[in-house]
């Protein structure tokens, strides 16, 4: 009888809870089909993740019993959040050798986490024989048909934070023949272009005026407004989307449109079902995007949705993740 070989296989099930719950089971669910692949070819699996929620390190207790209900764990062991040993952030090498005196070969699968120059990420795969999984394959594939796109390209950003939404930007003003900015990012955009945004959020920062004043550059252009304070976009705001998203051969989409979470989600919505009324080819990221598309069931509406938020846009903007470029020096 062969010798069933152990597989360290990093995945990322960081998902959101709410009440002790699992509130978004998409990140776990992205992964079973590879678990089932590795488990088919005779691995022992070990499982890598972690999950912090509000700067708290969670026990995997809840992840463990949701596992067991959608794969046989004869073969699969799911070691406990890796956050809880602080060698992991701090990409500590050491701890890196304690993982992989654990296998003998290493897959990583997480795309979503490989932004991250953590010890199982980007010091792991020097230990050991190491491959991306399918899933990271399949992030990679799809998210690169914005290097090449269909045209009209439409291309969607909103949350907040411009530092990390500026890369993005930079890369596809001359590639999108459409950028649409949203959410609290639009209030920055709006507040910097001259015009009153009331109590709304807001950042201080400085908007280069190739990006501010680009012509592509579309903004709402009216508003659900509480106490002074913009929450979402309006009616007019989801036509022009509407006949944007109609138009266009391929769209990008990252961050939702108004504060989903307050359940001001009328922009986001409108934008979605819009979505499947569209030929374009759909992809779309991003923590929040995700639970939004998950909340109303629209999923269909789209080709493909990345598990990635902060990854997907460092990816978008260089090609390459610190995960996967620790991949290609290890061959």
């Amino acid at each position: 009888m062969s010798y069933a070989k152990k597989l360290l296989l990093r995945v990322d099930f960081n998902i959101p809870m709410k009440n002790g719950k699992i509130a978004d089971n998409f990140r776990i669910l992205s992964h079973i089909p590879t678990i089932k692949y590795f488990l088919e070819k005779n691995y022992k699996i070990i499982l890598l993740s972690h999950q912090e929620q509000n700067g708290k390190v969670l026990s995997f207790g809840h992840i463990r019993k949701f596992l067991e209900k959608k794969i046989e764990m004869k073969n699969v062991v799911l070691l406990d959040n890796l956050r809880l040993n602080p060698g992991e952030k701090k990409n500590d090498l050491a701890f890196a050798r304690k993982l992989a005196s654990l296998g003998d070969i290493f897959i990583n699968d997480a795309f979503s986490v490989s932004h991250r120059r953590h010890a199982s990420i980007v010091s792991l795969p020097k230990l050991l024989p190491s491959s991306l999984g399918p899933l990271f394959k399949k992030e990679i594939k799809e998210l690169s048909r914005a290097f090449v796109p269909r045209h009209p390209f439409l291309l969607v950003v909103a949350g907040n934070k411009f530092e990390t939404k500026e890369p993005i930007l930079n890369k596809f003003l001359n590639k999108a023949d459409y950028i649409f900015i949203g959410g609290a990012l639009a209030n920055t955009f709006l507040k910097a272009r001259g015009n009153d945004v009331g109590k709304s959020k807001t950042e201080n920062v400085k908007i280069p005026k190739n990006i501010l004043w680009n012509k592509k550059i579309i903004l709402p252009v009216d508003f659900n407004i509480k106490n002074g304070v913009i929450y979402d976009s309006g009616p007019a705001t989801a036509e022009i989307l509407r006949d944007l998203a109609r138009k266009s051969g391929f769209i990008l989409w990252n961050g939702t449109l108004g504060i989903c979470e307050k359940g001001f989600d009328f922009g986001t919505k409108s934008f979605i079902e819009a979505l499947g009324k569209s030929k374009a080819y759909k992809i779309a990221g991003g923590g929040d995007t995700i639970s939004a598309i998950h909340k109303f069931g629209l999923q269909k509406n789209f080709n493909f949705i990345s598990t990635g938020g902060g990854a997907m846009l460092e990816f978008l903007a260089t090609g390459t993740l610190p995960g996967i470029d620790a991949i290609k020096k290890k061959r």
